[in-house]
């Protein structure tokens, strides 16, 4: 079973969709982030980050993750943003 998420952004629906079985945790080792994902965790990852990549998305469309919200326990809170300003 996939979950999907729709959000709208200045009028532009876009759908999120998690893998069934998706795992993923983001960990904050000080000097690095490590995003541990199984294999449906990164195709939901790479999904989220295409989503974002659309056509028409505008700029600052964002995705919050967090823990027990798309993240395992205990990972850090991860946010995909569009920025197209330079």
């Amino acid at each position: 079973m996939t979950t999907h998420v729709s959000a709208v952004t200045d009028g532009t629906t876009r759908v999120f969709t998690w893998e069934e079985g998706s795992r993923i945790e983001v960990r904050n080792l000080g000097g690095e982030i490590v995003i541990e994902a199984n294999a449906a965790g990164l195709k939901t990852l790479a999904g989220h980050l295409l989503t974002l990549a659309q056509d028409g998305t505008p700029d600052g469309a964002h995705l919050h993750l967090e823990e027990n919200n798309g993240l395992e326990e205990g990972s850090v809170g991860l946010v995909l943003e569009r920025c197209d300003d330079e």
